[in-house]
Parts: structure tokens; sequence; C-alpha cells
């Protein structure tokens, strides 16, 4: 009988064959199936499988190699790929999770001038507090993107570099780089989100509402912004 499993970690657990029986239940499900009868008998088949082998205390990764090679026997080849996608899945986030944290380690106890990433925005003091934090975030949110955002052959080609994603840590956000046309925003007014600003009718008006312009978009907009027309757009002013 199995009585422990080896987790990934190195810990060992309480066999429990009803977690088998769940994870087949759930990718049954993901295919239209709701049996968990059915999914109970297969968990018995694997644990079978797994004595056939002599795995006493068999390992995770074990267990889920012969939960796909029964369902597969059994001719259950759409659950059987729902729960291989479900696996590679898994694998992932662990390894992003392991690879975040290892980032996150790194910029706590890594000087900029050893460390890459603190030096990778030039406006930004990597080694002030407010620096880190704006680092922890930035690669907290390039990792959620590529996990959770990014159709997974396009993380794949951005982690192996055969692409490059702009800004990807503000890719949920906001677009990114902007031009900014003043005229069109002096000639009717705009609002700054918290009140409505009107038309100005002097040099001095208008060169406060250009700063104020700048100043709102910024909150909103990641990236660089420009004035491609600035003394036109303040020649009304004149």
């Amino acid at each position: 009988m199995i009585i422990k499993i080896k987790k990934r970690d190195g810990r060992t657990v309480t066999f429990n064959i009803e977690k088998i029986a769940g994870a087949i239940y759930k990718a049954a499900q993901s295919v239209g199936k709701d049996n968990y009868e059915e999914a109970l008998e297969l968990s018995g088949k694997v644990v079978d499988k797994l004595m056939e082998k002599h795995l006493d205390m068999p390992t995770v990764e074990e267990i889920q190699d012969c939960v796909e090679h029964v369902l597969i026997e059994e001719g259950m080849a759409d659950t059987a790929k729902s729960y291989i996608l479900y696996r590679s899945n898994r694998t992932r986030a662990r390894e992003m999770n392991t690879r975040l944290m290892k980032v996150y380690e790194d910029l706590t106890f890594q000087s900029a001038k050893d460390n890459d990433l603190k030096r990778e925005n030039a406006n930004i003091d990597g080694d002030t507090a407010m620096g880190t934090m704006l680092k922890y975030g930035s690669v907290g949110a390039k990792e959620f993107n590529e996990m959770y955002v990014l159709a997974p052959e396009h993380s794949k080609a951005h982690q192996e570099g055969d692409i490059h994603i702009h800004d990807l840590d503000f890719y949920t956000l906001t677009t990114t780089c902007t031009q900014i046309d003043l005229t069109k925003l002096f000639d009717k007014g705009f609002s700054t989100g918290h009140g409505f600003l009107r038309t100005p009718n002097d040099i001095q008006s208008y060169a406060a509402l250009a700063c104020i312009a700048i100043q709102s978009n910024q909150n909103d907009q990641h990236g660089g912004q420009s004035l491609p027309k600035f003394d036109y757009d303040m020649a009304e002013g004149v």
C-alpha cells in the first residue's frame, strides 16, 4: 500500500487518493464530463500502476505521470490533454514564483553596482528605499503578466529573446509614450480628473496649463511624453 508521498520540496505527507480523483475530475469537467465515480475509479488504476512500479513512496511528479498514462490508456485523450495543460501551467507558475523570489532577494541584498535591474531606469536610484520598492512592483507585474496575461507562446518568445515586449510591467495598466496636442486641449479646455480647466486667455495661462497638462497626463500615462509643436501651441496665447 502507498501510505506516504514525497512533495517537491522534499517533505513527506500522507497519501490521499481523493486528491488524485479530484484532479482527474476537474480535468474531465473542463471537457464537459461530470462523473466523480469514474474519476475515483481511474484514481484506483493510478494507484495500481504505481504499485506495479514498486513505488511505495512516489513523488508528486511520478503520480502525475501515472495519471497521464492511465487517462490515455483508458481512451480519455481529451481529459488527458486538459490534465497535461493544467500540469504544465502549474509547473510554469512555480518556476515563475521561484524566479520572482530570487529577483526580490537580489534587489533586497545587492547594491545597484552589482545588480543590473537596479540600474534599468536611469531616472530611478535603485539603492533608495523607494527605488527598490518600485522595482519590487515592476518585477512582480512583469511576472504576473507573463504568467496570466500573455499567451504562453508569446511569453515563451519574450523569455527566450525572440521578441521583446517593452514596458511589460505596465502591460495591463495603460498605454505607453505619447505626444500631447496642446492646441486641442487649449481650444475647448480639458479635465484633469478632479476638475475642468477652461480655455486660457493669455500667455501666462497658456504656459501654466501646458505644465498642468503634462503633469495630469503623467499620472495616467506611462512612459515618455513629448510636445511636438510647443511653439505653435503657445502662439495663440501671444
